[in-house]
């Protein structure tokens, strides 16, 4: 079946080629029988084996840093543990969390006061901890975490005061779904997914079938996009029930565990800020092979803390006839979720226009409120022209709720009064790819219950807010208080010239103390207590994880499209390079193209010079290493003018990018044209295949984890609305694999076995590859073991740098390197 135990044997990487043997460089790539994993060369190697700096967490109460020890890259053998997918989920059947492909893990904690001091090392852990999911208290005192032991995750918990930990008393926790776990309003334990008492072994669902797989229309369109890791047959379903299968259950912080109601298919569960209520998500047969788990049948229900049901929200049936274009919606309610700001009060938005935004409507979104007991009738807090997108609370007489709409980039944020529902007053009105003129959003914070909620001034007239401050020149984060009734604001604090600092949290009522992270080009991100009125005290002395790229040149470069577009990249060149003496550089353009529907908004620039950037994992940058040039994010916008869809002369704006690019580098004096790659990774390796079967701009590319056949994802992909059968030229048109025999020049595909990103499926590379092949091109295809879209095993990420770099070396590298042109 196909949801045996993956990865229990661990498969031979797949190298394969298709060269021609007269343009065979001399010294030729090895072709081994049996490949093994390669090491790139140094010092990328000594780079991806480095100690990653912690991750941090500020307290709720702001008096603590949480500091996360994070492990390196694992190894294969972690990712070789066994791995099911169901129903859109990938899970460790060992551990009933996540599959190790999509875990993190931590392998220590510490604790360090905002007032100064050293860290305090958190005892008490197992040795050899592997640990997910930390999360804070709502009143700042203690942390919670997950610990993976040999079956499966347990409940732990870290005394801020005392810097020790301990476990909890009571049953494993089933993170399958998500963390498993979450802190009660008071502080008191936690609610917990737990694995049900006596659950016994999996269904054995090796055996033969027992009939066909049947499935069957209604005779009505269900169009879906293309889901990864949906169940197949009926032991997939008996597997999802036996791992997905959870009891609600209530661990205090002395050790005591109690059951609250039934178990259940529960991918949602959360109390109410006031504590007395539970919201719950039950997902119900029957399930489908057509959609993920969170659009199978659906009971959402409010229970009290003895699992009696008190209300029913909805009650939604199996969802997989949404339609297609990116603003549809099921109909019914949806982003049920409590109020923050209110003792237990739900909300929920209800598509007025039947989900599909082809259909006339005056309103398109209705969001409602219902109070507890919920024996009243649901209150309409606020009419949207819009797609609801969310709500940001403060108080009984504040809130702000967010509409966009996707066909226009457009998004609305109004300002309501929830005691006094039904109206509010607009206070952005924009196009929400417009970073030049983004006025940030309001600031949040963990109330006393840890629910999020705005951050006020002193008085309370006040809100604060952030943003990125997105300038030609670069980005400038900056801190401002909004007047609730004019609308209008007073800038408090920006980032200096030459630095990226980033508000973490404000200290005091006023604004004036703050908690940062700050960097700049030469220094790495390291937090900071900055007092406006009085200098800035360091709370962590990061180092620099690269040292080896610290003399790595970078510069903004900017450019014209042939139709006016402005464009812009970011050119990185190799330490102790000079022009006048090392001439034009081989060099790699890496990017990843995007869709938009206002020219001016496509061509803005923002300049990166006060940013500290090091690369990690599979990063194209460490071939700056090498003696590679890289022009990193050249723009390449496919913009929709006067309402024509941006992809019907995607071909023709590509195009036009790449070709600007080129020029401008070769203007600079930094590369020739002979010795120019272009390479990307998903939508960018898609981009790298177009352009190579349709310029000859390019001496080779490499293509990683991409898509290359539209007709394989005929219900729409990336910004692409529409059906196959609706722009059957542009799918068409923008697929490589149509034109497969037009690629003429060296291309090197990538792809990891288990691939996880809706719409890149590993066939895409291999069919892709075959057609390469039938049609004489010059390809290698490298599979990546038991990796999904993004690399993750050490072994992979090694051999990924590895293959680009020999490939780079192999196509772009002078005669007298590889011993041919």
């Amino acid at each position: 079946m196909r949801n045996r135990l993956l990865g229990v044997a661990l498969p031979a990487l797949v190298l394969a080629a298709a060269v021609p043997a007269l343009m065979l460089p001399v010294v030729a790539m090895a072709q081994d029988a049996a490949p093994t994993y390669q090491q790139p060369p140094a010092p990328i190697a000594q780079i991806l084996d480095a100690k990653p700096n912690p991750g941090v967490s500020v307290s709720p109460d702001r008096k603590t840093l949480l500091l996360t020890d994070r492990s390196n890259l694992p190894s294969i053998a972690e990712l070789s543990e066994p791995m099911l997918r169901l129903a859109g989920y990938r899970i460790n059947p060992r551990n009933n969390g996540p599959a190790n492909s999509r875990v993190s893990w931590l392998t220590g904690l510490s604790f360090q006061s905002i007032g100064g001091g050293a860290a305090r090392s958190v005892s008490g852990l197992p040795a050899n901890a592997r640990l997910t999911n930390a999360a804070w208290a709502p009143d700042g005192k203690t942390v919670a975490f997950l610990v993976n032991v040999p079956n499966g995750l347990e409940l732990w918990v870290a005394d801020v005061a005392q810097a020790k930990a301990r476990k909890l008393n009571g049953p494993m926790v089933n993170a399958a779904s998500g963390s498993g776990f979450s802190w009660l309003p008071d502080s008191s334990g936690l609610l917990v997914l737990a694995v049900p008492t006596g659950r016994g072994v999996a269904p054995n669902v090796d055996h033969p079938p027992e009939g066909p797989i049947i499935t069957e229309t209604g005779g009505q369109a269900a169009p879906v996009r293309t889901y990864q890791d949906l169940l197949s047959n009926a032991g997939d379903e008996a597997l999802f029930n036996h791992y997905f299968t959870s009891q609600p259950t209530v661990v205090t912080l002395n050790g005591r565990a109690r059951t609250v109601g039934q178990p259940g298919v529960i991918l949602g569960l959360s109390t109410s800020p006031d504590g007395r209520y539970l919201l719950q998500t039950r997902v119900k047969k029957p399930y489908s092979y057509v959609v993920p788990a969170r659009l199978f049948p659906t009971d959402v229900v409010v229970t009290d803390l003895n699992g009696r049901e008190v209300h029913r929200v909805a009650d939604l049936p199996l969802r997989d006839n949404v339609p297609t274009p990116f603003d549809a919606v099921a109909p019914g309610p949806r982003s049920v979720q409590w109020r923050a700001d209110a003792d237990a009060t739900l909300v929920w938005a209800e598509a007025q226009d039947g989900g599909d935004p082809r259909n006339a409507a005056e309103v398109r979104d209705r969001v409602f409120m219902l109070r507890a007991p919920f024996n009243d009738r649901p209150q309409v807090l606020l009419d949207l022209k819009e797609r609801y997108a969310g709500t940001t609370w403060g108080r009984d007489d504040v809130a702000i709720v967010d509409s966009r709409w996707f066909n226009t980039r457009h998004e609305t944020r109004t300002l309501v009064d929830p005691s006094n529902p039904g109206q509010g007053r607009v206070l952005v009105d924009r196009n929400y790819q417009d970073r030049y003129n983004d006025p940030g959003s309001v600031m949040t914070e963990p109330n006393a219950r840890g629910r999020s909620v705005m951050r006020f001034n002193a008085d309370g007239s006040k809100v604060f807010v952030e943003g990125n401050g997105a300038t030609r020149e670069g980005q400038y984060p900056f801190l401002d208080l909004m007047d609730l009734k004019t609308g209008q604001s007073e800038r408090l604090w920006r980032s200096a010239q030459g630095e990226y600092e980033t508000v973490v949290g404000v200290l005091d009522e006023n604004g004036r103390k703050l908690v940062t992270y700050r960097e700049s080009r030469t220094d790495p991100a390291n937090l900071r207590v900055r007092d406006l009125d009085g200098g800035v005290t360091a709370l962590t002395a990061f180092p620099d994880p690269a040292p080896q790229l610290a003399g790595v040149s970078r510069e903004l470069i900017t450019y014209t499209r042939d139709d006016g577009v402005e464009l812009s990249g970011t050119l990185y060149l190799p330490a102790g390079y000079d022009k006048g003496r090392d001439g034009p550089l081989p060099l790699l353009m890496w990017a990843y193209p995007a869709e938009f529907t206002d020219a001016a908004v496509a061509g803005q620039v923002v300049d990166t010079d006060n940013r500290f950037v090091r690369p990690g994992g599979s990063s194209h940058l460490f071939l700056l290493t090498q003696g590679y040039a890289i022009l990193d994010n050249p723009t390449m916008p496919i913009i929709g003018r006067d309402g024509a869809e941006p992809n019907d002369t995607y071909i023709e704006q590509l195009s036009a990018s790449a070709k600007a690019a080129v020029d401008a580098v070769v203007a600079l004096g930094v590369a020739d044209r002979e010795r120019i790659a272009v390479g990307g990774h998903s939508y960018g390796a898609f981009m790298t295949a177009n352009l190579l079967a349709h310029t000859d701009l390019f001496k080779t590319g490499i293509a990683r984890s991409g898509a290359y056949n539209r007709t394989l994802t005929p219900f729409g992909f990336q910004a692409e609305q529409r059906s196959y059968w609706e722009a059957t030229d542009t799918y068409n048109a923008m697929s490589p694999f149509t034109y497969a025999n037009k690629v003429n020049e060296p291309i090197l595909l990538i792809h990891g076995e288990e691939d996880d990103n809706s719409g890149t499926f590993p066939v895409q590379t291999e069919r892709f590859y075959a057609a390469l092949k039938g049609n004489g091109a010059t390809a290698r295809y490298v599979v990546l073991p038991l990796e999904a879209h993004g690399y993750r095993a050490r072994e992979s990420v090694g051999h990924t740098l590895y293959e680009m770099g020999a490939w780079l070396d192999r196509w772009m590298k002078p005669a007298a390197t590889t011993g041919q042109e």
